[in-house]
């Protein structure tokens, strides 16, 4: 009988031991998830660069107040880096500007060009209009992605 006791206690334990891993499996990351964006390319060190991270087409790169992350790097020597952490695994794709000015904005002219230098991941770019979220989208699956947009100007 002493065996039976000691068996049925182990199994309990593993029984404990094995939901307590399920449960710490889908706990949210702990910011370790990140992805990392250089911006080479900037013709000079004013401004800022402003990096939104889109999860869908939709909004995709006009409407960074819809994005999934947004973050806002100072330049360096004509170089800057823009950092998002905690990212879960997924389709991403992210858009960059060259905020010279740093009004917060995307200046374009009258005809909607832009006057301030823009990226996307993959060097996505557009035809007649901004790059389709498909051309710049590229999978996370969680650690550390370290990716390089080149800036463009027009």
């Amino acid at each position: 009988m002493k065996v039976k006791r000691v068996n049925s206690r182990v199994f309990a334990l593993a029984i404990v031991l094995s939901a307590l891993s399920r449960t710490l499996a889908q706990l949210p990351t702990s910011g370790e998830d990140r992805i990392q964006i250089e911006i080479a390319g900037l013709r000079s060190s004013k401004g800022q660069v402003r990096c939104s991270l889109f999860s869908s087409a939709e909004d995709f790169p006009k409407r960074p107040d819809k994005a999934v992350a947004l973050a806002k790097s100072e330049i360096s020597n004509e170089h800057a880096v823009c950092e998002f952490k905690g990212i879960a695994p997924g389709m991403y794709a992210v858009s960059v500007f060259h905020d010279e000015n740093s009004n917060g904005k995307l200046d374009t002219n009258f005809m909607g060009i832009p006057r301030e230098g823009v990226g996307a991941s993959n060097d996505a770019r557009g035809h007649f209009g901004p790059p389709k979220f498909e051309a710049a989208a590229f999978h996370f699956s969680g650690g550390q992605l370290d990716l390089t947009i080149k800036i463009n100007y027009f």
